[in-house]
């Protein structure tokens, strides 16, 4: 939709100011180029959803796994957001891992693209969707956590994977 929203942006405005001068287009090209590119970031603003079902989530500690596929958000609501525990299905992991390939696991939601509001009005969103996995406890699989941790887990009593964790943001 984005796509065919800037190339009709082009043709109106060549339509339009086919006639006139090329000092006067080229003006009238670049503010069409900026409304485009405006349109355009409101476009990926609103592709940041929460974590639902066929998400894939990079994992980002040490059990084997490389990408997990949500299957399913626990709690019953419409998707996770940070510290939220999902069900997801390996879809790549390292053949010496101590999971594999197809296994389904737990995992608790450690970045999120989906910006989270915080208590002091602040809001925190990462560029990606990364996952910690877990077992049916809450245990983590792996010994080791990398990247930024929010702390907002601390809030969702997984205090284990924030003792992991060598940076807490």
């Amino acid at each position: 939709m984005a796509a065919s929203f800037a190339s009709k942006c082009s043709r109106v405005g060549h339509s339009l100011f086919g006639g006139l001068g090329n000092s006067l287009s080229g003006l009238v090209t670049t503010s069409q180029e900026i409304i485009c590119n405006k349109f355009l970031s409101q476009q990926q603003q609103q592709q940041r959803s929460f974590i639902q079902m066929r998400t894939v989530l990079k994992v980002v500690d040490n059990s084997g796994a490389k990408k997990v596929m949500c299957i399913q958000p626990l709690k019953g609501r419409k998707g996770a957001r940070l510290g939220d525990t999902i069900i997801a299905s390996v879809k790549e992991a390292h053949p010496n891992g101590k999971v594999k390939k197809g296994k389904v696991v737990y995992g608790v939601v450690m970045r999120a693209a989906m910006q989270k509001g915080r208590c002091d009005g602040s809001e925190v969103k990462f560029d990606d969707n990364a996952v910690v996995l877990v077992d049916k406890q809450g245990q983590p699989i792996g010994t080791r956590v990398f990247g930024p941790v929010p702390h907002e887990l601390r809030m969702k009593k997984h205090v284990k994977i924030l003792t992991l964790a060598g940076h807490i943001a």
